[in-house]
């Protein structure tokens, strides 16, 4: 069935469009027209009555390649579909239209449980999954963070066969290039899988290796890796000295200066730079409570989380939050923090996503408000409404 939003500003990922009409069509973007043209007139001719009107700003739906939990759901913890369907729709208030479920170290058996879970989701078209993430267990001890100890280990050929499994959709894998060869990072590369480096303490050449074997990523740029520093550049110079990697950033102003921040964005090419969240269970909920992690408390304090031996635990941050602060902290155009928010983590997945273009999956945004302050009034996956903000009626029309 085809429905049309009748949008009065629509960003599609590269610029601004001003009343326009969006076609939708069995879940994806089929017509996008001027609302006063001819062929807008014959697009309203032929829907009638099937037409939603968009005040605020319409924009690409937010893709998150980092999402450990939501909605008090932790992933670990339950690897299974109803935790998939909860995380999601937490993160739908928040403008999330696509994600990477995320599981961190474990035993194989949490790990392929989840892998299960993801391919079931994928299959019942659980709005928003595009695959899975693996983060670890084949990381390095001293940058490990608040990944269990006990389950880092190397790699094994059962990981390996998880990692390749062709029912998963995106396959993205946060490993440790001191811990992995390159020849086993070339297999995985090989199968599909996006392999990405993090919680490592590798030197500069070892990273350089990965990156020839065909790693594209770093997972939280500047976190849980070996530091750049004036005689021995590390992850994080590798990273920031390889063109063809995309890097995902936590912008929470805890994990990373937002200096820092505004150095990467100079030293990595336009476009590979992505938003992450990183997210923990409380997000999409109003509690200011801990939560447990493998049997430790991690303690929430208002935007924080922490281990109680201090190390930050994940976060509770959300997209739109992600969006604003790149705005409000690292002085980004808003148009750049929405391409980082969709765009970029879109051309990292492969997705058909991250744009609002006709033949692209008609996942979109509406917000409201001020740049650097915006809220989401609704959130639209394959053309369906998953979230509307309880004052939609009254929402007011979003500026640039």
């Amino acid at each position: 069935m085809k429905h049309i939003f009748k949008a009065k500003t629509l960003f599609d990922g590269t610029a601004y469009r001003e009343d326009v009409l969006l076609a939708t069509t069995a879940g994806v973007i089929s017509a996008i027209e001027p609302a006063n043209s001819e062929q807008g007139k014959l697009l309203l001719a032929e829907v009638g009555e099937a037409v939603t009107e968009v005040s605020g700003l319409l924009t690409p739906g937010f893709i998150d390649v980092q999402v450990n939990g939501g909605g008090g759901a932790l992933f670990n913890a339950a690897p299974t579909v109803e935790s998939i369907a909860t995380i999601g729709k937490a993160h739908a208030q928040f403008g999330t239209t696509g994600f990477l479920p995320t599981v961190i170290t474990d035993e194989l058996e949490v790990m392929t449980q989840a892998a299960d879970a993801v391919a079931l989701a994928i299959a019942q078209n659980v709005p928003g999954v595009l695959g899975i993430h693996f983060e670890g267990p084949h990381l390095s001890v001293p940058k490990k963070g608040v990944h269990p100890e006990q389950h880092v280990r190397q790699i094994s050929q059962a990981e390996i066969e998880l990692f390749c499994r062709d029912d998963l959709g995106v396959k993205v894998v946060t490993l440790a290039p001191e811990n992995v060869s390159p020849e086993v990072i070339e297999q995985l590369v090989d199968a599909g899988v996006k392999v990405c480096i993090g919680h490592s303490n590798a030197d500069y050449q070892t990273t350089q290796k990965a990156i020839a074997a065909g790693a594209s990523g770093f997972t939280h740029l500047f976190n849980a890796m070996s530091a750049f520093t004036s005689r021995e550049p590390g992850v994080v110079g590798a990273a920031l000295n390889s063109p063809d990697t995309w890097c995902g950033v936590i912008v929470d102003g805890h994990h990373v200066h937002a200096a820092t921040l505004q150095v990467a964005l100079k030293a990595k090419p336009h476009g590979k730079i992505m938003l992450v969240t990183d997210a923990m269970p409380p997000v999409g909920q109003d509690l200011d409570a801990s939560f447990e992690l493998f049997g430790t408390q991690v303690i929430r304090q208002g935007d924080r989380l922490n281990a109680p031996t201090g190390e930050l635990a994940g976060c509770v941050l959300d997209m739109v939050g992600a969006v604003n602060n790149s705005v409000d902290m690292l002085q980004l155009e808003l148009t750049e923090a929405l391409r980082m928010a969709a765009l970029y983590p879109s051309q990292f997945t492969g997705v058909e996503q991250g744009q609002i273009a006709i033949g692209k999956a008609a996942n979109f945004v509406e917000l409201t408000g001020e740049a650097g302050k915006m809220q989401v009034a609704a959130t639209y996956i394959s053309g369906n409404r998953v979230f509307a903000a309880q004052n939609l009626a009254n929402t007011q029309g979003a500026a640039r």
